[in-house]
């Protein structure tokens, strides 16, 4: 599997001949402050539908199908060959937002033999019942690390350690390009040994099931966007 980190949530995963990307954010000034995507897909998989931030396909390129992870039912839904299931979530109850918080969810599929776990936009910590679905079935996880207005790094690190992935690569952290005041991934990477973090020097990285770590590793992507 080919991933490539975009910014913010959004990455472009490939592999047998399917791409999906996760979490597409509003481009420009006005929006997340980070370019387009300006690349196809077949998949566009959102953590819901009304966080700009999370949910604007309109500069994926060809005609890829777009789910809200929020409207597929409990045992999940298989769409152009990928099986997807969602775990409901919602932002932070605690973060200001001068409106009330919107519902969200993590979002599990297997791509190129790889088991990929989208944390989406979860402000609060994962629901026991979702930790035990999810302990030991996640080979990747790509995990919120900006910490204020998402899921706490006490609590983060807590579901890390339930669900035991075998790769991490943070995202959702302060980028000089966005507009959010959010902590940045050095915040994250600190609460771990130095000799289980990699920093990749770029956005793209290629994973199979035979090149996945034996423990637990974080891979830490440049944006390209």
């Amino acid at each position: 599997m080919k991933i490539t980190f975009y910014a913010h949530a959004s990455f472009r995963l490939a592999a047998d001949g399917l791409t999906v990307i996760t979490d597409p954010y509003t481009p420009g000034p006005k929006g997340s402050g980070f370019d387009p995507i300006n690349e196809p897909a077949d998949l566009v998989i959102m953590s819901s539908a009304t966080d700009s931030f999370h949910s604007d396909p309109s500069h994926v390129l060809g005609s890829p199908t777009v789910i809200n992870a929020l409207e597929l039912p409990p045992e999940g839904k298989t769409v152009r060959g990928l099986q997807i299931r969602s775990f409901p979530a919602m932002e932070s109850y605690t973060w200001d937002f001068g409106r009330d918080p919107d519902a969200n969810a993590l979002y599990l599929f297997t791509l190129g033999g790889i088991r990929v776990l989208h944390m989406g936009d979860i402000g609060n910590p994962v629901l026991p019942a979702h930790l035990e679905a999810l302990r030991g079935n996640v080979d990747l996880l790509l995990a919120l690390a900006g910490a204020h207005a998402t899921i706490g790094y006490d609590d983060l690190d807590a579901a890390i350690k339930a669900i035991q992935p075998r790769a991490i690569i943070p995202m959702h952290y302060y980028s000089p390009r966005g507009v959010l005041n959010i902590l940045p991934v050095d915040d994250f990477l600190a609460r771990y040994p130095a000799e289980s973090i990699t920093r990749v020097g770029g956005p793209q990285l290629e994973l199979t099931p035979g090149s996945l770590p034996p423990a637990m590793h974080i891979y830490v992507l440049e944006q390209s966007r």
